[in-house]
């Protein structure tokens, strides 16, 4: 077939670089790109388009304010300024939060590098804070058979490896691990998590799967066969450790999934599965969704940090220095190309990434305000306005590398054990909190109704060694207190003693020694001005 020649470079000079062709954004679970025009410019990222291609719901004012006063909190600062910006069935979810009925959260990572960037840390980040808020379960699964089958130079050995790492980073941000279990899908995948797997890829076509992501004749059968897994971890069923045996109870309880929206696709199926399923009569609950921005590359809009790619982004070990220069040198700028011109029309804060990176990691509105105008009107120059993003990033990631280190080996077996969850969920509801309990059935069914599931011997077990180490703790806290309190109203006891006469004896040696010192210091002068004349 032929092909058309390159243009040579005149003597001397560099080859020009081909003019990328021209083509529409891509996003799906695999590519992220922005579109490139005709100019070849990559463009932005277009969110709406993605909404209306997806057919997902944008978060509006009026869901803003109906999650405040269901839950009685200030939405956070990524749905205030658009970053969540999108979702399935998130009405649902607030509904059942309303009448204390069960859901639960779940998100993931594929570990493809020994250390996760900001990038990874955001869906995180809003994760815990959703945790925090509804007081309810957390799932997060570790794609480490993913990474393998879509890669292909990794080994099984060495996703491993990532994963151990990685889990460590995810602990970081701050899970309560009362009610956080972490898995990988390499130790945990069997039992009922697998009857859901095949349950789920039993109605999913060849085609289907083509359609969806894009898949051909050359793709191997592991790649087409993962979005099942993905999938059935979003099944309530798959964790009877959690919510219990009794299939009929716990199909019916959803999940609420939170992740950037390359990932729809994977749960766009699911979810259309779900519809179609029933477990004795009893329809399997459709996952909710709430989608949030990319974080764009330092390269700039259009482009994704990718964790294979130093300079695209900013890592949760860089030191300061690192990042500075990372920002320094590699974040694209929104500014003009001189100083003159920069003062007279400002910057383009759209596509700043300094900028674009406060959005996402300074929390005081009115100052991003600040430095949005500032920027905008010609008033700060790009110097200023990397510095800013410098200081912020540095004080995040050394936050984040602190905590950190405290995670041990013995933190992560916690993470990662088989064990029931502990929590309320609504505290202005009546709380149904399914129970883990033994057997399944009629006997099963009515305990978890009366709200006195039994927990099995070993469950037992462990709750109760917990409850002694917190009562041994708290006895100790409270012993320490009191042993301080005494100590301290002794001092001031001995204080008052020393200081205060009691009995009339007293009183009077005082009065002599106070005249015998008097006595001293008046003898002491008149010597003093004896010898002085």
């Amino acid at each position: 077939m032929a092909t058309a020649a390159t243009p040579s470079a005149p003597d001397g000079a560099p080859a020009p670089e081909p003019v990328p062709k021209q083509t529409k954004q891509t996003v799906d679970p695999y590519n992220v790109t922005g579109e490139v025009g005709a100019d070849g410019v990559v463009k932005a990222i277009d969110y709406n388009k993605l909404v209306d291609e997806f057919g997902t719901k944008k978060i509006d004012d009026e869901l803003l304010a109906r999650f405040e006063r269901v839950t009685g909190k200030r939405p956070h600062h990524f749905l205030r300024r658009g970053i969540v910006f999108s979702h399935r069935d998130f009405e649902t979810i607030l509904d059942r939060y309303e009448k204390g009925e069960p859901f639960f959260l779940y998100t993931g990572r594929g570990p493809s590098s020994d250390s996760v960037h900001v990038g990874h840390t955001v869906p995180f980040e809003f994760t815990k804070w959703l945790q925090d808020t509804f007081d309810v379960p957390l799932i997060i699964m570790l794609t480490d058979d993913e990474k393998y089958l879509f890669s292909e130079k990794k080994t099984i050995e060495e996703v491993q490896g990532y994963c151990a790492s990685n889990v460590k980073d995810i602990i970081a941000i701050g899970f309560d691990p009362a009610k956080t279990f972490i898995f990988s899908d390499f130790d945990f995948v069997g039992g009922a998590f697998y009857r859901n797997i095949v349950r789920l890829s039993k109605h999913i076509t060849l085609n289907q799967a083509r359609a969806i992501f894009g898949f051909n004749e050359s793709t191997n059968i592991g790649r087409i066969h993962f979005g099942s897994i993905q999938g059935a971890t979003s099944w309530a069923s798959s964790f009877p450790h959690i919510f219990g045996e009794d299939e009929k109870q716990t199909v019916g309880i959803p999940a609420l999934i939170p992740c950037a929206i390359d990932q729809d696709p994977y749960f766009r199926m699911t979810r259309d599965v779900s519809a179609r399923l029933k477990f004795q009569g009893k329809p399997y609950a459709k996952p909710a969704l709430i989608h949030s921005l990319f974080l764009p590359a330092l390269q700039g809009p259009g482009t994704k940090m990718s964790a294979s790619i130093d300079e695209s982004a900013i890592f949760m070990r860089d030191t300061p220095n690192q990042i500075k220069n990372k920002i320094n040198k590699y974040a694209f700028s929104g500014g003009k190309v001189s100083v003159e011109e920069h003062r007279q029309f400002g910057g383009d804060t759209s596509v700043d990434v300094a900028y674009q990176y406060l959005r996402f990691f300074l929390e005081d509105d009115d100052e991003l305000e600040r430095i949005r105008i500032s920027y905008e009107n010609g008033e700060m120059l790009t110097g200023e306005l990397k510095a800013i993003c410098i200081r912020e990033l540095q004080k995040y990631v050394a936050g984040f590398q602190e905590r950190r280190a405290k995670v041990d080996d013995e933190t992560v077996k916690l993470f990662m054990e088989r064990r029931p969850l502990q929590w309320r969920g609504n505290p202005k509801a009546p709380v149904v909190v399914p129970k883990v309990v033994e057997g399944e059935g009629a006997e099963a069914a009515a305990a978890a109704a009366d709200g006195e599931a039994k927990m099995t011997k070993n469950q037992l077990k462990k709750l109760e060694k917990q409850r002694q180490a917190e009562a041994k703790k708290a006895q100790k806290a409270k012993e320490k207190a009191e042993a301080k309190e005494k100590a301290a109203a002794a001092a001031t006891a001995a204080t008052t003693a020393a200081a205060a006469p009691t009995t009339e004896e007293d009183k009077a040696e005082q009065t002599a020694d106070a005249a015998a010192k008097t006595e001293k210091t008046e003898a002491a002068a008149a010597n003093a001005a004896a010898q002085e004349a």
